[in-house]
């Protein structure tokens, strides 16, 4: 009996095993996500990319289906994104509203970054309004970050704020938005990034997008790409596309 139970353990922990290793491959690959947010309550959905995606088959991305894209334009103080240019044409080719971010760096002035996004981001080329993205992933070291650093992202917003007529929308995580911004900059429309569940801001704020997957699957795409909705109907979208303004 004992050695039953032995081999009744051991290939019940071989299981267990390769269960988890095969979920963690299906959730990195996007093959399943924690989030599917009701295609009746979000209807307008969409993406956001960036040279990371590498190049796109636009001719099989379903238009009906993405409505906007978000494209990566610039970072830092100098960097601007290799494809910005080339996914923006083709977004527009394809009739999606096409939107441009700025990766916010928290060791670099918020002018200079401003200037950055400014010298490459037409104001005529893009359809909806400015975007900074304010995220821990990827930036830099606390230690080197700005002591002010809100200061710094009240700076960018400013400066692009002026120079586009629009209101900026900010980015952001739950981690950053709750250490952060949570009561500040509050015309300013919010996209969340939540891939566990529903975002819900600590201070009861309304967001305008939320980031429902950061490794989705999508047709046209060969790696994993975010997937995101828009709070409201067609005639909320149509609005913000218009004046900025969340609903």
């Amino acid at each position: 009996m004992k050695r039953k139970y032995l081999l009744f353990s051991g290939f019940g922990l071989i299981f267990l095993i390769l269960l988890v290793l095969g979920l963690r491959y299906s959730f990195y690959n996007g093959l399943i996500r924690l989030n599917y947010p009701s295609q009746s309550r979000y209807p307008i959905r969409g993406i956001d990319i960036s040279h990371h995606q590498g190049r796109i088959d636009w001719d099989k991305i379903d238009k009906a289906d993405i409505r906007f894209v978000f494209i990566k334009a610039t970072e830092g103080e100098n960097h601007h994104d290799s494809l910005f240019v080339e996914n923006r044409r083709q977004a527009h080719a394809r009739d999606m509203a096409a939107g441009a971010y700025h990766f916010f760096t928290f060791c670099k002035s918020g002018v200079v970054q401003a200037q950055n996004y400014i010298c490459n981001v037409p104001a005529d080329s893009i359809d909806m309004p400015p975007v900074i993205d304010l995220e821990y992933g990827g930036n830099c070291r606390k230690e080197n970050r700005f002591e002010n650093l809100i200061m710094e992202i009240d700076d960018f917003i400013k400066a692009v704020e002026t120079h586009y007529g629009k209101r900026v929308l900010i980015y952001t995580t739950k981690e950053f938005y709750n250490n952060y911004l949570s009561e500040k900059f509050p015309d300013n429309p919010i996209w969340i990034r939540d891939i566990i569940s529903e975002p819900k801001l600590i201070d009861n704020r309304n967001w305008t997008f939320w980031q429902y997957a950061n490794r989705g699957s999508l047709d046209g795409i060969y790696e994993p790409v975010d997937l995101n909705v828009f709070y409201g109907n067609e005639e909320n979208f149509r609005n913000y596309l218009r004046t900025g303004l969340p609903n």
